[in-house]
């Protein structure tokens, strides 16, 4: 009978083909390298209980701290896109309103640059500039100072004599106005009332000439009588008395005894003059054997009114 092995210590290890093999000595202080895992290479594991073998149904990779994350096949790119989407949406709705504000923005800077620029260039181009060019600015600022203000002045000037010269239109237009009613009080084709007398002659024995109406109209007006008018005829410069004894005309207008001065005039001085003697009133009363009534008054009115004679022959010269 055959003796059993004495055991050693590889008697408790299972027989194998590992067994049969012979043992490889290994270098003293060197690992296996068999046993190191490569760091090139991902850590392989195993899949779970619940996994299929292969993967077939599932993809996963490799991701740093050995994670290994899973994806349904035919959602990732579905995800990808409708985020994307959803992001690009309310990106495109912005995008026109920034840029619009970052160009606003961007004009209004470059604005306030180059006015800044402009004046620090021109602060540093005085602050460079010699004596002479700084004297030569100075005097070609007041010379512009001076004409502004010699500009000013003139349309001062101006403007004064626009105001002068309404002042004294006005002023000419009321003097002219003034004239005008003078004349026309004057040759009887205006109205008029102020002091004068009403002198009143009476002529019983119709013995009343013309001479004797013109010599009270001559002292009337040498006494300085304005305007007068004759049982309501006016009495002008051209006016002329016709006619005979108690059928006496003036200007073609029949007049009738008692004859009515009505005078605007010195109330004193024409009643002076138709007191004196060898006048109008002892006249008519000696030589006529008529009366003579005058009666001062502060109001006597003149309103009758004579059309105004249009010269026949006479003309404006030239050049008024």
């Amino acid at each position: 009978m055959e003796r059993p092995a004495p055991a050693g210590p590889g008697a408790d290890q299972p027989a194998g083909p590992a067994a049969d093999q012979p043992a490889v000595e290994r270098p003293t202080g060197q690992e296996p390298v068999g046993d190191q895992p490569d760091a090139r290479e991902p850590d392989a594991r195993e899949p779970d209980a619940g996994e299929p073998d292969g993967g077939s149904s599932a993809a996963g990779w490799w991701a740093p701290g050995g994670a290994t994350e899973e994806r349904v096949p035919g959602t990732e790119a579905s995800d990808e896109s409708s985020g994307s989407d959803a992001a690009a949406a309310p990106r495109r709705r912005r995008d026109p309103l920034a840029a619009l504000l970052i160009g606003v923005l961007t004009l209004l800077l470059g604005f306030a640059f180059a006015v800044q620029v402009r004046n620090t260039d021109t602060d540093q181009a005085l602050v460079g500039a010699r004596e002479e060019d700084l004297v030569r600015i100075l005097d070609d600022l007041t010379a512009q100072q001076d004409r502004l203000r010699q500009e000013i002045g003139d349309q001062r000037t101006a403007l004064e004599q626009l105001g002068n010269s309404d002042s004294a239109a006005a002023a000419a237009l009321a003097e002219a106005q003034e004239r005008a009613e003078t004349l026309g009080i004057l040759n009887g084709t205006l109205p008029a009332q102020g002091e004068g007398l009403v002198m009143t002659i009476r002529d019983p024995q119709d013995a009343v000439t013309v001479a004797d109406v013109l010599n009270a109209i001559q002292e009337l007006r040498g006494a300085g009588a304005e305007t007068m008018q004759i049982d309501d005829v006016r009495i002008g410069v051209s006016s002329a008395v016709t006619g005979r004894p108690g059928e006496l005309s003036i200007d073609g207008i029949p007049i009738e005894s008692p004859y009515v001065f009505e005078v605007i005039g010195s109330p004193g001085d024409m009643a002076t003059a138709m007191n004196i003697p060898g006048g109008v009133s002892p006249s008519v009363v000696n030589r006529r054997q008529g009366s003579v009534d005058i009666v001062q008054s502060e109001q006597v009115v003149v309103d009758a009114l004579r059309p105004l004679d249009e010269p026949q022959y006479a003309e404006p010269a030239d050049g008024d």
